[in-house]
C-alpha cells in the first residue's frame, strides 16, 4: 500500500518507519531542514530506535520503502491511508487543544486524494472525529491513539502494549478500514510480540476496534491515569520529606503489593513532556457538564508540587551570599531531547519569581539564553557557578558535586 504521514514528530515519524517496512511511505513535512535530514538517513529527533532504522536503511541492512518530502502532492496523491500526525498543543484560554493543523492537514490530503482513508493520530478532544465527519460531509476519517514514550516512540510501535482504532461502528466501511488499519500497525511491530502470552491469557498484540469517539476517551483516560499515578508518588514523597522520612522505604513497601506494582513510582518534579499535561487538561475540560472530584485535583497537584519543590531549592540556599540556582538540563527525562512542558521550566519559573538568578546546562540547546537565563555547554564551569544543582532526572555526570544537587530521582531512572 502507499500510505502518507503528515508531521515527522514523535508519533509520525515513529508510524511512517513502522509502516515503511512493508508499505511505501511517504513523510510529509513543512520544514525543508527536517526533510532533507530523513533524506539523509539522519534522525532530526532523539530515538534510539529511529535513528537504528535510519541507519538500516542507509547502509542498505534494512529494506525499508521511505522518503520525505515538502510536496503534499508526492505524498497524497494515489495515497492509500494518510495518517495525520501534526501538533495538537493546549490552548488555555479556549480550553480545548488547538486542531488547526490537524484541519489544515486534512484539507491538503483532500486536495490530492479524495478517496484514501484519513486516520487522524494526533491527540485531540472526545467527540472530535465524529464533530469533524458530520461537519465536513467526509466519511473516509477514522482515529487510532498513539500509546509512545518521548526517546522510545519507534520502540513503542515495535513493541505495542495494544493497537486502537476507532470508526463509526454502524458503518461497514469504515469499521473494515479500522481492521485494516490496525493489521498494518501489527504487521510492523516486533516478531516476538505475536507470540506474546498477555495477562488474560490470550496470544499475540491486543487489537481494539472501537467508536471514534471511545478511542479519542481511552487516549485521554489513560494518559490521565498515568499522571495520577505520578501526582500520587510525588505528593507521597512531599510528605515524607516535610517530615523527614525516607521517601524510598516507603514507596518500596506500598509497591510490593502487587495489585499496585513497582512500576511508574519515581518521584520527580511534576509530570511533564508533551502528553500528559496537556491530556489531562483537555479531559477536565471535556467533564465541563459531568460531576467529577478526581480529574481536576490530578490538574491541580502538578502545580502544588511544582511549589513545593520550588521553596524547598529556595530554602536550602537561603543566606547564601549572591546564590546562584543551576539547572540541569531542561529535558522532561533521560533519553530524550524534548523539553515541551518539561516540569523542570516551571520550577524555574518560580525560582526565578523570587529575583534568584539561574543558569542552565542544556547540550542540546543552541540558544545563548533561556527565557532569559544563561545556557552553557560547559558542564564544568556550570558546577563552579551553580550554588545548588536542581536535577529532575540523575545522570552519574553530577557524582562528583553530590553535595551541590537537589533531585527527587530516588530510583535514578525515568
Amino acid at each position: 500500500m502507499k500510505i502518507a504521514v503528515a508531521g515527522t514528530g514523535y508519533v509520525g515519524l515513529s508510524v511512517a518507519l513502522l509502516l515503511a517496512q512493508h508499505n511505501e511511505v511517504h513523510a510529509l513535512d513543512i520544514v525543508p531542514e527536517k526533510v532533507e535530514m530523513l533524506n539523509r538517513c539522519t534522525s532530526p529527533i532523539v530515538d534510539v530506535e529511529i535513528t537504528r532504522f535510519l541507519d538500516g536503511k542507509r547502509d542498505g541492512t534494512m529494506a525499508l520503502d521511505f522518503q520525505a518530502t515538502t510536496d503534499p502532492a508526492v505524498a497524497y496523491t494515489g495515497a492509500d491511508y494518510a495518517v495525520v500526525a501534526t501538533p495538537t498543543n493546549y490552548d488555555p484560554k479556549k480550553n480545548y487543544f488547538d486542531t488547526s493543523s490537524v484541519e489544515a492537514a486534512i484539507k491538503a490530503i483532500r486536495e490530492y486524494d479524495p478517496d484514501c482513508w484519513i486516520v487522524i493520530k494526533s491527540t485531540i478532544p472526545v467527540g472530535y472525529t465524529a464533530q469533524l465527519r458530520e461537519r465536513t460531509g467526509d466519511e473516509k476519517i477514522i482515529f487510532s491513539p498513539e500509546f509512545l514514550r518521548e526517546g522510545h516512540a519507534l520502540y513503542d510501535n515495535l513493541h505495542p502494549s495494544r493497537i486502537v482504532v476507532g470508526a463509526p461502528m454502524d458503518d461497514p466501511q469504515a469499521v473494515e478500514a479500522a481492521h485494516v488499519f490496525a493489521n498494518l500497525l501489527a504487521q510492523g511491530a516486533a516478531p516476538e510480540e505475536h507470540e506474546r502470552v498477555n495477562a488474560d491469557g490470550t496470544t499475540g498484540i491486543p487489537e481494539l476496534v472501537c467508536g471514534t469517539t471511545e478511542a479519542e476517551a481511552i487516549k485521554l483516560f489513560a494518559n490521565t491515569f498515568l499522571a495520577l499515578r505520578v501526582a500520587y508518588f510525588n505528593e507521597l514523597d512531599t510528605y515524607a520529606e516535610s517530615r523527614g522520612l525516607n521517601t524510598a522505604e516507603i514507596i518500596r513497601g506500598v509497591c510490593l503489593d502487587p495489585r499496585i506494582g513497582g512500576h511508574y513510582n519515581n518521584p520527580s518534579f511534576g509530570y511533564g513532556g508533551y502528553c500528559l499535561p496537556k491530556d489531562s487538561k483537555q479531559l477536565l475540560a471535556n467533564y465541563a457538564d459531568v460531576p467529577q472530584n478526581l480529574i481536576e485535583a490530578i490538574v491541580a497537584s502538578n502545580g502544588t508540587r511544582k511549589d513545593f519543590i520550588a521553596e524547598q531549592i529556595l530554602s536550602k540556599i537561603e543566606g547564601a551570599e549572591k546564590p546562584t540556582v543551576g539547572i540541569y538540563r531542561l529535558t522532561m527525562k533521560s533519553g530524550s531531547d524534548n523539553f515541551r512542558q518539561s516540569s523542570i521550566q516551571g520550577i524555574m519559573k518560580r525560582i526565578k519569581a523570587k529575583g534568584v538568578p539561574v543558569v542552565v546546562y542544556e547540550p542540546t540547546l543552541e540558544d545563548e539564553e533561556f527565557f532569559g537565563s544563561p545556557v552553557t555547554h560547559d558542564l564544568d564551569a556550570f558546577k563552579d557557578a551553580a550554588t545548588i544543582i536542581v536535577a529532575n532526572r540523575w545522570n552519574d555526570e553530577l557524582n562528583d558535586v553530590t553535595d551541590k544537587v537537589y533531585t527527587r530521582d530516588l530510583f535514578k531512572r525515568d
